[in-house]
This record gives structure tokens, C-alpha cells and sequence, in this order.
């Protein structure tokens, strides 16, 4: 039985602090680092529309700025929907993807890329991608929906979204096998995952989308709770377990849909942040897990975009890359500080 540890109630807003600084900080940092490289000063005159370098604000308003907000608000969305599906399954090494929602994603994506399906207009517009990623990543969505309303064993689910995504990864496969290496290369750099490239139409979809999803998170905690501590405990609190199944399924496969649509697959934030979180507080409350959550999804998504870009500038690195690198020590770390401790 997961007891909560809310003892340690003195550290938790001196660690929400803590959170929200580094969130600013990596924020800022996103912002004036570059090969465009702007002051303090500058930004703030920028901000307020001060500013009388066309170049800086072009820089900060049209490319950064978007794609830093677009970085905290997929970050926060993978991890929480990683935690979510951490409860749902009981399993600390679930991640977002594990319900075969980016696999849908990529093999619609694989399929405008790599076929001569659009090859009539050329350059494939980007919103054009997005919406495939989107479409394909919803249809597994309610296929996943459909199914979590039936079965009785979740266990049962996990293994029908592990199979999803093993016929899209071998659709995927396929057509990745018959592509011509142009193709082939392009689509291999959006596997990659990147926040680059967002405009504020995207980041409006992702903050209104995005935000309604992580408010409606937040409003099932006393549920989630419940559900830690088993689901005869939970029938026993009044909660409907069939319902909550699908509501749960329903926010986290949607919440990684939004993300992969635009991004495409990033890996491994939404499977590191809620263990950070969770180690970090030392408690399994989701009203304090699923902020902390939040915040510490965007401050990784952030500090992970940010070596991407000036780690080997002008070549940009693949944010999933960094995001393992940094991620698993951190949380190995974290592990073992944690049970020398006990």
C-alpha cells in the first residue's frame, strides 16, 4: 500500500519555488541564446515593444519566443500524461507512447513523407504534416478508448496498445524500406522530434487544448489517489472505475497526441519527469505530484531544447537524444540517493 508522505510539507514550497526559478531561468536562457545572441536589456525592451532592432524582434517574437512557450507546454503535457498512465497501469516505467499513439502519428506522417501521395505539391506544407500526425495519432486514440471501455484487465490494454504499435511500426517499416533517400532523410529528422519551427497558431492550439487537459488532470486527484491505494479501495470511495478508466486514457493519449502532431515524438520526458517529481517530494499525492509534474516537465523540455540548439550550433541536435542523456542519470541518481537513505 503507497502511503503519502506529507510530512515533508515545510520543503514542498520551497521546492515549487525552486521549480518555478529554473522554469524562468531556462526560459530566459532559450530566449537570448543563439547565434543571435541578445542581452537582458535588449530582451525586456523587446518585450515591451521598446525595441528598435528589427532583428531582435523578429528573433524573439517569430522564432523563440514560440518555440519556448511550445517547449513548457509539450513538456508539461508529456509528463503529465506519463504520470497518468503510470497510475492507470501501475507501472513506473510506462511512458506516454506506450499506448501506441505516436506510432499512429508516425505512420500517417510516413505515409504523406514517404509515398507519392503529396509529391504533386511539392514541399509538404508543415500544418499539412501536423494534421496526418494528428489525425493518425486520434485514431488510435478511440481505438484505445473503444477497447479500455471492455476489457476488464489493463494489463489487457497495455497489450493492445503495444500491438497498435507494432502494425504502425511495421507499416512504418515498409514504406521507410521502398522510400527514396531524400524522403527517407527528412522523415528520419522529424522522428527525430523538435520544437523548432512552432508559430503562435500552434502554440495557441497546444496552451488552449493542452491547458483545458492539465486542469482536467489536476480536477481528477482525489480520484487518483484513491485508485493508488487499489481499485477495491477506490469502488470502496464511490469512484467509477470503468469511467475513469476511459476519462484517464482519454486525457493522456490526447495530451501526447497534441504534442506529436506538432513536434512529433519526443522521447523519454514524459517517463523521467514524474519520477523527478515523485523522488524529488517524496510523496505520491497527485495534488502536489501533478504540479510538480508540470513544472519539471517544462523545466527538462526547456534545458533540453536549449543544448540542443547551441551544443553544436549551427547543427541542431535531436531534443530525444539530449533528453535521455540528461534525463536517466538524474533520475539513477535520484534512485539511489533515495534508497541509501532508507
Amino acid at each position: 500500500m503507497i502511503a503519502f508522505r506529507l510530512d515533508k510539507r515545510n520543503k514542498m514550497p520551497l521546492l515549487f519555488v525552486l521549480f518555478v526559478a529554473m522554469l524562468i531561468l531556462f526560459a530566459v536562457l532559450n530566449i537570448v541564446l543563439g547565434s543571435v545572441r541578445i542581452s537582458l536589456h535588449d530582451l525586456v525592451r523587446v518585450l515591451l515593444r521598446q525595441g528598435e532592432n528589427a532583428v531582435y524582434d523578429k528573433v524573439v517574437w517569430d522564432i523563440r519566443l514560440p518555440r519556448t512557450l511550445a517547449a513548457i507546454l509539450g513538456g508539461a503535457a508529456l509528463s503529465v500524461s506519463g504520470l497518468l498512465l503510470q497510475i492507470f497501469f501501475r507501472n513506473p516505467i510506462v511512458d506516454p507512447y506506450v499506448l501506441g499513439v505516436s506510432s499512429g502519428a508516425t505512420l500517417i506522417v510516413a505515409i504523406l513523407m514517404l509515398t507519392g501521395v503529396v509529391l504533386e505539391m511539392g514541399t509538404i506544407p508543415p500544418y499539412l504534416l501536423s494534421l496526418g500526425a494528428f489525425a493518425g495519432a486520434l485514431a488510435v486514440v478511440i481505438l484505445i478508448v473503444a477497447v479500455s471501455g471492455r476489457v476488464k484487465q489493463v494489463v489487457t490494454l497495455l497489450v493492445v496498445g503495444l500491438m497498435i504499435g507494432y502494425v504502425c511500426g511495421a507499416g512504418t517499416t515498409i514504406l521507410e524500406a521502398l522510400a527514396e533517400k531524400e524522403n527517407l532523410h527528412n522523415f528520419v529528422l522529424w522522428t527525430m522530434g523538435s520544437f523548432s519551427g512552432f508559430g503562435w497558431e500552434q502554440v495557441s492550439v497546444l496552451a488552449v487544448a493542452g491547458g483545458a487537459l492539465l486542469a482536467v488532470s489536476y480536477l481528477l486527484c482525489k480520484p487518483l489517489n484513491a485508485l493508488l491505494l487499489g481499485e477495491d479501495y477506490a469502488r470502496s470511495m464511490g469512484v467509477n472505475i470503468k469511467s475513469l478508466r476511459v476519462v484517464l486514457v482519454l486525457i493522456a493519449s490526447t495530451l501526447t497526441a497534441l504534442v506529436t502532431a506538432f513536434a512529433g515524438p519526443v522521447a523519454f520526458i514524459g517517463l523521467a519527469a514524474p519520477h523527478i517529481a515523485r523522488l524529488t517530494l517524496g510523496t505520491s499525492d497527485n495534488r502536489a505530484l501533478i504540479p510538480a509534474t508540470i513544472l519539471l516537465g517544462a523545466v527538462i523540455t526547456n534545458l533540453c531544447d536549449l543544448l540542443a540548439r547551441i551544443l553544436f550550433a549551427p547543427v541542431e541536435l535531436p531534443i530525444s537524444a539530449i533528453s535521455s542523456l540528461i534525463g536517466a542519470p538524474i533520475v539513477i541518481v535520484l534512485l539511489m540517493k533515495r534508497r541509501t537513505s532508507l
